[in-house]
């Protein structure tokens, strides 16, 4: 399946069908806390609940915080808990370094769930932060289509939206900030191709999530990695999971379908959030024979690596700095600045070879270095991608 690629197609009233038929066809996976993960939120100073009154900034009193309204999409998925951490750590530094006696930031917030469920609750926070008449919102995407009609309303009304780890499709965003999945993905493929002869036919499974840009874009640089470096493969299977319930749900799927030790050579997830059950389903049936990549840079992946598991690559991302960059963002174009339009934050390859260099989701981007295995790009860099850097946000959004 050499011209195996999703892609993400939308064309006049399409978007509308995708948002549909995302919301009518999703399991609903509400499932959870992981109790034993390193990664758990606790609600900080200065922070309001999504059920708490909202204070609305007089246009006039320059002296009155700004609110922001942040949606975020769950707390069961580690990676998504770090980027919220990042986030509400900047808005208190922010605050911190203030001059005034009083916080210049308020945050609003919200949690939109899993599953069907997560993607219709976020709809209507967002309608409900609107209404509330906000300075400006942060929002992680349940779906890359769901949202529209609240973007497009948002935009009407005159308040800015900042996304993060994927963006909305049609309405105007302020800002987008995310990994570069496409690398995150590629990244994951190279190291395949260059652990197995060329020649040999390797049996793929595939577990993806069609419905947000940042997981596409991951097997989009999975597959194109493959045939660049022209490795025989081919798709034998794929399963959707993003989130431990799902990855469960598949991991026991996957051995159902596929018993018998040797039966597929390699795994690639989209994410720690779902992989991480498939790996242990796959590590408790003694199937060390798979070579497991997947992408987000859990510390259980982690150590995992460090340990010789079967993962054997994990892309990772800098999750806490996603977080902490959309406030950045969200403040100077609330204080009137320029701002960009697109912000890719680098992925990370996590391999033997170069666990050492990873400190963690928040720590700082290591230094740039050689990959210690055969690539067209041989090294790797730690520096942000700005793209179509936006000449005055401020006043596009203002206006």
């Amino acid at each position: 399946m050499k011209n195996f690629k999703i892609k993400l197609i939308v064309v006049g009233m399409a978007g509308v069908i995708l948002a549909l038929s995302t919301v009518l066809l999703l399991k609903n996976s509400d499932s959870g806390s992981i109790k034993s993960h390193p990664y758990q939120w606790q609600k900080p100073n200065n922070v309001l609940s999504g059920e708490a009154s909202l204070p609305v900034r007089e246009t006039n009193n320059k002296e009155a915080p700004f609110v922001i309204g942040v949606l975020y999409w769950s707390m069961n998925i580690p990676g998504q808990v770090a980027m919220r951490k990042g986030l509400e750590a900047q808005a208190e530094e922010i605050n911190a370094n203030s001059s005034h006696e009083k916080p210049v930031i308020i945050l609003k917030e919200y949690v939109a769930g899993d599953g069907v469920a997560g993607m219709e609750r976020q709809i209507r926070q967002m309608h409900e932060l609107i209404d509330g008449k906000v300075d400006l919102i942060i929002v992680q995407p349940t779906d890359i289509a769901a949202l529209r009609e609240p973007l497009i309303r948002a935009n009407k009304e005159k308040i800015p939206v900042i996304a993060y780890d994927q963006h909305i499709i049609d309405g105007q965003l302020a800002c987008y900030i995310t990994s570069d999945n496409y690398q995150a993905g590629y990244l994951d493929g190279e190291y395949v191709a260059a652990n197995f002869p060329q020649n040999k036919k390797l049996r793929i499974i595939l577990v993806e999530y069609p419905h947000v840009s940042s997981t596409v874009k991951r097997v989009d640089g999975f597959i194109d990695a493959l045939e660049q470096y022209e490795q025989a493969y081919e798709i034998i299977k794929s399963y959707n999971a993003v989130e431990p319930e799902g990855g469960r749900e598949a991991g026991a799927e996957i051995l159902r379908d596929f018993p018998e030790p040797g039966s597929f050579d390699v795994i690639f997830t989209v994410n720690d959030g779902g992989g991480l059950a498939i790996l242990q389903a796959l590590d408790a049936a003694g199937r060390k024979e798979v070579f497991f990549a997947s992408v987000d840079g859990d510390p259980i992946s982690v150590m995992n690596i460090k340990k010789g598991n079967i993962m054997r690559i994990d892309s990772a991302q800098f999750c806490g700095v996603l977080g902490s960059e959309s406030m950045k963002m969200a403040y100077r174009l609330l204080k009137g600045e320029r701002i960009p339009r697109q912000v890719l934050i680098p992925s990370f390859p996590i391999t033997r070879e170069t666990v050492d260099m990873y400190k963690g989701w928040n720590a700082p981007m290591p230094e740039p270095f050689k990959k210690p295995w055969h690539s067209n790009t041989p090294e790797w860099s730690g520096k942000p991608r700005i793209i179509n850097a936006q000449e005055d946000a401020n006043h596009a959004q203002r206006k």
